[in-house]
């Protein structure tokens, strides 16, 4: 059994250890938007209007320490981007908030900058590229790389 086709990740639900810390992060740099705050305990970002893209609640976690490296737990919420130009414009606002890069990497079928939020959660900001130009095997699979990305260009876009 497969899933649909237009099935996708609907939103992510964050333990944060600081609220606000984290509505500065993903409000005030990543540019979300608060949809709802529960007082000081929980708070839902979106896009668009959306009611929630992010979830953030400090019901089990305020105050607390990220999970010690080599241990289970989430990778990294990847947020996908309408175009390069809004890459851009959101590397440039990290950056210019002084965290970061973990990373950065052109895979082919995206463009991808890796970096961590307040809480040391893998934050990965990418761009599709067309599916038409994704790089493909001769049989036809898809032959995802990872090579260098050229940061400057995105940040020239901002």
């Amino acid at each position: 059994m497969s899933a649909p086709a237009s099935a996708q990740i609907g939103h992510v639900h964050l333990k944060v250890s600081d609220i606000d810390a984290s509505i500065a992060f993903y409000q005030g740099i990543l540019g979300f938007d608060v949809q709802q705050r529960m007082g000081e305990r929980a708070a839902f970002l979106g896009a668009g209007g959306y009611h929630h893209h992010i979830g953030l609640n400090t019901w089990e976690s305020l105050g607390a320490t990220p999970p010690p490296a080599g241990h289970t737990g989430l990778y990294h919420t990847a947020f996908l981007f309408p175009d390069r130009a809004s890459l851009g414009a959101v590397i440039k606002r990290v950056l210019d908030a002084g965290i970061p890069l973990d990373g950065a990497a052109d895979h082919g079928v995206s463009e991808a900058v890796y970096l961590r939020d307040p809480d040391q959660n893998g934050v990965e900001l990418y761009v599709d590229r067309p599916e038409s130009e994704w790089p493909r095997n001769p049989d036809g699979s898809l032959a995802m790389v990872n090579a260098r990305l050229d940061v400057a260009a995105l940040l020239a876009l901002a």
